[in-house]
């Protein structure tokens, strides 16, 4: 028997394109909320097109709108307006990313939505918010990046910044989206209030996991720069060279920064010197003499193999690991028991290995409704119970 959706019942009308908007509709989407997704009538999602396309269409598109509905529709039309406001009128959410304003020059602003369905939750995100003097700027990720400290930190000491890898700002403003979401849930359901704007900006979504950044810059004048692949501050934690199956360098990840632990780690590697040397005992000493401990690792490591520095080094319950890449990923035991990868298929039958669902909820577990929609597959389902004054329309209507 499927346990219920713990969001089963939840309306939420997605009006975002590309990532962040979309993001946070799939996050709620997987706990089964409903929803509906506007799209551009004449090419839809640009993320349809963007990365690798099966047969015209991005196979990362399969994974954001996953569980959704399509809807083609006009937005700078008054009919497609007019859709807009009667599915709002019935939603209990309403995502967007578009640039600030955007949906106040359509007449879908907050103010009249609000005044339309004062139970709506609307939750609005942008690179630098709705409001301040840069409020009007246009913003991506990459920006809210940088602007947001990240990007000053990602790369090796002297050598130019880089990129995490993955739009990582606007995930981020994404969840922070979705924290807003069920806050304002919680407030209009337990205690009686109203709908409420959410207004989530993507530098300050960065900014919010900068940890230490900005008080050890007021207490001290510290301006933290990029460490490579160490841990400022913290040690020892660092990547340390070793060998591949192939006797080519090869690179381990080991996290001995716990007091106990760092002990444990010195006798691994045969440094009982390190291990009982009082000035060690604590962070603040090891810090001081990180160079010495990094040395003193790698000089280890780089005469082993990396499953024997693994294994050792697990055995000795030292937090220690390997860099994955997808194809690591993709066979893990970890990821295949805990069913983080998941196989299902697309709008036309085509098998897909996509993500599984995170967070793992025990009695009410996310999962996988349905495919990501082709553009404008709900279109005629969904208009079509506007037009007849029937509301939101029920998610098994089909097209």
């Amino acid at each position: 028997m499927v346990a219920q959706d713990a969001l089963q019942g939840l309306k939420v009308l997605e009006l975002g394109q590309l990532i962040a908007g979309p993001f946070a509709g799939k996050t709620l989407a997987d706990f089964g909320a409903d929803v509906i997704k506007i799209e551009p009538a004449e090419a839809g999602d640009p993320l349809r097109k963007w990365r690798l396309l099966r047969e015209g269409t991005s196979v990362w598109w399969e994974v954001q709108s996953r569980n959704k509905r399509s809807v083609a529709l006009d937005l700078k039309t008054p009919e497609g307006q007019q859709a807009v406001r009667a599915l709002a009128g019935q939603a209990d959410v309403l995502i967007e990313n578009f640039k600030p304003g955007t949906l106040e020059g359509w007449g879908l602003g907050w103010d009249a939505l609000h005044a339309l369905n004062p139970k709506l939750i609307m939750l609005r995100i942008s690179g630098f918010g709705q409001t301040g003097p840069y409020a009007g700027k246009p913003g991506f990720g990459v920006l809210g990046e940088a602007m947001g400290g990240l990007r000053h930190l990602t790369a090796e000491p002297g050598r130019v910044p880089v990129r995490v890898g993955v739009s990582i700002g606007d995930t981020l403003a994404a969840l922070h989206g979705v924290i807003g979401v069920l806050t304002a849930l919680r407030h209009r359901e337990v205690n009686g209030g109203q709908g409420q704007m959410i207004d989530v900006a993507l530098y300050e979504s960065v900014f919010n996991v900068m940890e230490s950044l900005l008080p050890e810059y007021d207490a001290f004048g510290a301006v933290r720069g990029a460490a490579g692949s160490a841990l400022p501050g913290i040690a020892p934690s660092n990547a340390y060279r070793c060998q591949d199956v192939d006797g080519n360098v090869a690179y381990v990840l080991v996290a001995g920064n716990g007091d106990s632990i760092f002990r444990r780690l010195m006798v691994a590697i045969g440094r009982d010197d390190l291990a009982q040397d009082p000035g060690l005992a604590r962070n603040d000493g090891r810090v001081a003499r990180v160079a010495e401990i990094d040395a003193a690792i790698e000089a280890w490591t780089l005469e082993r193999p990396i499953a024997n520095v693994i294994a050792t080094l697990e055995a000795a319950g030292v937090p220690v690991g390997r860099i994955y890449t997808v194809a690591d990923i993709a066979s893990d035991p970890q990821y295949l028991a805990r069913e983080m990868i998941v196989q299902t298929q697309d709008a036309d039958g085509r098998p897909l290995k996509v993500p599984g669902i995170v967070p793992k909820l025990a009695a009410t577990p996310g999962r996988l409704h349905s495919p990501a929609p082709r553009l404008g597959q709900h279109t005629e389902a969904v208009l079509g119970a506007v037009r007849a004054g029937r509301g939101w329309p029920a998610a098994n209507d089909e097209a």
